[in-house]
């Protein structure tokens, strides 16, 4: 049987089940019962040798699951629950895909059926059937990384009409295993199958599958200003809410050469492989598609009719945007050219200049255009003249063999090192992330992680060192003390990004790269910098972050009680109440609270928060130079003294 009367007689079944109710719908699939409702991938050429038979049954057990469990005495068991939802399989223990070409079953088909197979291939992860006495194939594949791949890039080189309800079922028997790569890979041949029956359809038509409903809709181009097309239903929507409606400008198919254009209005019931980003999707997802032709910068917007949750909270730390999915470039949602105009609290319409699929989305408050570009001029300047900075300490340091005696000096100047370091991987990663040599940008994203870890290192062994001096003073002696802290400081954060890094390259599919070319969530901006791609470093960032800024706030606590027990003990010695605040704001930037900062700004955007955030931890170079200065002037003026008592403690600690 041809692709198009094998399709045409699909349809018809297709277009039977969208005129019942949900409770029928299940019913009349058992009742049309195909052998899985699937159609063969792959020919079979009728040379092909028996290697195997395997021999079992096809069982009905109530009027919406079917059964097949095939066997041989070699230990190959296949086993497909086929419910009226959902299809399961199970071979050699993966979940699997199984896909078969047309064979009838009785209406009538109450007892079990015996089936005998020839297995025409007999792979690990891969088995290929015939069916005796009946012209049905079958082929079934393991849901592996590897063989989905192959199995994606098959449909997409030989796209037949029929793929439109099979490559829904690829995602729906083998989630669990997709990964972002293998969900890009779906949505590009999901589109392609689309196109595909868009082209094959002559007059207006509704498709429909496990995953979507397709309205083809064939546009009168009489229409002297908007076409408007009705959004397809689905069983989930409520029929007492009005029918949705597209208004699209004639614009759009002006450069369409066929007489009569056709355009697609996909409507999704599943739509996993669109939720590959973290937001929170309050809608249905449409699509709209005029295959052949890219439309966009339409001067007249495509309006687009959404109901949204109406058990959805707003707060202000919330917005409602409408927004479309790149499936092109970034494979992420954005809300470059659509406006969201609000209806009432059940309906959203959207104004869009280009045809793609589309949604509601309820997003962060985002960082505006303004504000984004004054914080990175800030972060900027702050950068670099931080980095400027921690090179003069570096430098001092060298050349100055007094300082490297000291172990506070040291301390600080592995601090610079550091901040040195991020500032100046942080200032390349825009740049990195415009050349075509990925490599360059997954090295300045891994720089950036690892030297921001090693400051928050750093950050800890100054607030270890602190305590040490001000709170221990006596008693004190460790072995080796600096090169523990070295240690600690470079070897802890390598061993983290070393692990990464190691998982990313031995990745045999490439799908966990931890680092490369991404954008930031907090802003609209699109521009790309080189910075982790994946959840878990996040998670590292996060949790490393929470344990320092915990550790050095109770030690600044500390010495800060300690500074004004001095001063209340020690009335001889007055000191000015602002050269106090003036020590405990320095300590505050040495021992890195500052970035304690950024949890205030969890959930919502606060700019002032924001803007502190910026210039203290971009110009944390400077301050720990200015810190670093003042304690070596303090000493100059109390040399005989102070070098006594550097010296004491320095002993204390080596």
């Amino acid at each position: 049987m041809n692709d198009k009367y094998m399709f045409i007689s699909q349809y018809v079944h297709y277009s039977a089940v969208t005129t019942i109710t949900h409770d029928r719908m299940l019913l009349q699939r058992v009742l049309y019962m195909t052998l899985l409702l699937l159609v063969v991938i792959y020919n079979m050429d009728a040379g092909e040798t028996c290697t195997t038979y395997i021999n079992g049954t096809l069982t009905l057990e109530n009027k919406t699951t079917m059964r097949l469990n095939l066997s041989d005495s070699a230990g190959l068991n296949i086993n497909v629950t086929d419910i009226a939802k959902r299809l399961f399989c199970n071979f050699r223990n993966y979940s699997c895909y199984i896909e078969c070409s047309f064979f009838n079953v009785s209406d009538s088909f109450t007892k079990p059926i015996n089936i005998n197979a020839c297995v025409t291939l007999n792979e690990e992860t891969k088995v290929s059937f015939t069916i005796e006495n009946s012209n049905s194939s079958c082929i079934v594949v393991a849901c592996l990384i590897k063989e989905l791949r192959s199995l994606l890039n098959t449909k997409d080189t030989g796209m037949r009409l029929q793929d439109l309800s099979n490559i829904p079922k690829i995602k729906g028997m083998c989630l669990e295993t997709f990964n972002r790569d293998i969900f890009i890979l779906y949505t590009g041949v999901e589109q392609k199958a689309i196109h595909n029956v868009i082209n094959f359809t002559n007059q207006s038509n509704i498709y429909s599958n496990e995953d979507f409903e397709l309205s083809v809709v064939n546009v009168n181009m009489s229409t002297t200003d908007t076409v408007l097309v009705d959004v397809p239903l689905i069983y989930s929507d409520d029929p007492d809410l009005p029918m949705q409606q597209i208004g699209i400008p004639v614009e759009a198919f002006h450069k369409v050469t066929e007489a009569q254009p056709k355009v697609g209005i996909v409507k999704y019931i599943s739509d996993e492989h669109f939720r590959i980003s973290e937001f929170d999707i309050i809608s249905k997802i449409i699509r709209i598609e005029v295959p052949g032709y890219d439309i966009k910068n339409l001067k007249n917007s495509l309006k687009i009719q959404f109901s949204v949750k109406t058990n959805t909270t707003y707060n202000r730390n919330f917005t409602i945007s409408c927004q479309f999915y790149d499936d092109k470039v970034d494979y992420t949602w954005k809300s470059d050219g659509c406006l969201t105009s609000y209806s009432n609290d059940s309906f959203v319409e959207c104004l869009c200049d280009h045809m793609t699929p589309f949604a509601v989305l309820m997003t962060y408050a985002k960082i505006d255009k303004y504000h984004w570009e004054i914080l990175s001029i800030i972060s900027y300047i702050g950068c670099s003249l931080s980095a400027l900075f921690c090179a003069v300490s570096m430098l001092s340091y060298i050349v100055d063999s007094n300082a490297r005696k000291e172990v506070s000096t040291s301390i600080h100047v592995s601090l610079s090192a550091a901040l040195f370091l991020l500032n100046i991987s942080f200032m390349l990663s825009e740049w990195a992330a415009t050349l075509t040599i990925k490599e360059v940008c997954v090295f300045i994203a891994v720089t950036i992680h690892y030297s921001l870890l090693c400051c928050f290192s750093w950050m800890t062994i100054e607030a270890l060192h602190l305590y040490l001096l001000m709170i221990r003073v006596f008693n004190i002696h460790i072995k080796h003390y600096m090169v523990k802290l070295s240690l600690f400081g470079w070897g802890v954060p390598a061993l983290f990004v070393g692990s990464l890094l190691s998982v990313s390259l031995l990745s045999v599919n490439k799908t966990e790269n931890f680092y490369g070319p991404s954008r930031t969530s907090l802003s609209n901006e699109t521009q790309k910098f080189c910075w982790i791609t994946f959840p878990t470093p996040y998670a590292i960032n996060i949790s490393y972050l929470i344990l320092v800024f915990l550790f050095s706030t109770g030690i600044l606590i500390t010495v800060t009680r300690k500074i004004c027990m001095m001063r209340k003990v020690d009335k001889r010695h007055k000191v000015a109440p602002c050269k106090d605040v003036l020590t405990v704001l320095g300590l505050m930037c040495l021992l890195g609270t500052t970035w304690g900062l950024a949890f205030f700004t969890i959930g919502y955007t606060n700019y002032p928060i924001l803007y502190l955030f910026c210039i203290f931890n971009s110009t944390q170079g400077f301050y720990v130079f200015i810190w670093m200065c003042l304690i070596a002037r303090k000493n100059r003026k109390q040399r005989p003294h102070f070098e006594t008592k550097s010296m004491t403690d320095t002993s204390k600690l080596q």
